[in-house]
């Protein structure tokens, strides 16, 4: 395999003629390189180009231009069947009139494998998705939890050295789901097959995955681990779109090494770090999360804005506090509920301070 990558998108193009008669950029020259025995995850909204592009791994879809490698090898024009990957659907497609031994050899059986074989490898998978014994139930004996997991091992018995997840978790309901989550990311470990999933869920894609790609109108807008993701995000969607953010607009008025000095108009002057360079007067965004902000807790060689509390919201393990600054701009504060006696720090009305230290925020331009 060459330079220890399962799966190389070079300059990938996918075009599709719209029903106007127009050109759509499905996935828009994508370049990304996904690490052998990595979770992989193509995260973004509805319409980004996730699925395309692990369509077109699977080769269900093939590029308008650009390569495709799996394990070194060229496939952007390899029929589907003939590539070393399998793929689980939201929809786990299982066959209501087969048992789940013949689901999950069903691959097998078309390969030719004799019944033997095809049974002890059925056992193996079984027992790799923790359902040994369930070889004669069928689907609709099966809850939703134990369906995904024989989809899953139907796809792992074929031994694939690439395992493709288009929103697998997506029918099964939030607890259940969660639950998978972790059952998911623990056999990828143990099976050490390279898996590509495809979601929306923010929370998912940062719970189970080594590295995530964020997509937006067939874009990779970044790629990397989940806390650099999260915590240094490069433009405005991927903040946005990971978790929650406020964005306190700005102008920089100096830049002194790594600190940065930026006006919020009738709010006051704030101190950022940053190691990227700034020009006076120029437009930025402070993005800072919920989190990071504090409420009437002067933070020492940091930033305090004062504001006025809008709405107070308990969700149990944390209170949210919206607060409009003077200058307008309003910001969302997160203070976790720490005592069971809990008590609110500021209620609907009150004058408060905000406080962030100067390395919690990022300097967005776009």
């Amino acid at each position: 395999m060459a330079n220890g990558f399962a799966v190389e998108m070079q300059d990938v193009l996918k075009q599709f003629i719209t029903p106007e008669g127009g050109i759509l950029s499905a996935v828009d020259h994508v370049t990304m390189q996904i690490k052998d025995g990595e979770f992989f995850s193509l995260l973004g909204p509805s319409g980004c180009g996730k699925t395309t592009s692990l369509r077109m791994i699977a080769g269900f879809e093939l590029p308008t231009s650009g390569s495709i490698l799996i394990r070194g090898k060229e496939m952007s024009q390899v029929p589907a069947h003939l590539r070393p990957v399998n793929t689980v659907f939201q929809q786990y497609a299982l066959f209501p009139h087969m048992t789940v031994e013949q689901n999950i050899g069903f691959g097998l059986e078309m390969k030719g494998v004799g019944k033997a074989e095809r049974s002890r490898r059925v056992s193996e998978a079984l027992e790799m998705v923790r359902l040994p014994g369930m070889e004669m139930r069928r689907a609709k004996q099966l809850s939703g939890g134990q369906q995904q997991r024989i989809a899953l091992a139907r796809a792992l018995v074929n031994k694939p050295e690439v395992l493709l997840l288009d929103e697998p978790l997506g029918a099964l309901d939030l607890k259940l789901r969660k639950e998978m989550q972790l059952e998911l990311k623990n056999l990828q470990r143990e099976v050490g097959i390279t898996f590509i999933y495809v979601t929306h869920d923010q929370e998912e894609a940062l719970t189970m995955s080594d590295r995530i790609a964020v997509m937006s109108k067939g874009k990779a807008l970044q790629i990397g681990l989940p806390e650099e993701i999260y915590e240094r995000p490069v433009n405005k969607f991927v903040a946005d779109f990971i978790g929650e953010t406020n964005f306190i607009d700005g102008v920089v008025k100096g830049q002194n090494g790594s600190t940065v000095e930026i006006d919020l108009p009738g709010t006051g002057l704030v101190r950022v770090e940053s190691s990227r360079s700034f020009t006076n007067g120029q437009q930025v965004s402070v993005a800072v999360r919920p989190e990071k902000l504090r409420l009437n807790s002067d933070v020492k060689d940091g930033n305090n804005l004062k504001g006025r509390v809008e709405d107070v919201i308990y969700i149990g393990t944390d209170t949210h506090y919206g607060v409009r600054f003077a200058g307008g701009q309003k910001a969302r504060v997160r203070e976790q509920n720490l005592t069971q006696a809990h008590k609110s720090i500021a209620k609907s009305g009150d004058e408060v301070m905000v406080s962030f230290t100067s390395t919690s925020p990022r300097i967005l331009t776009e």
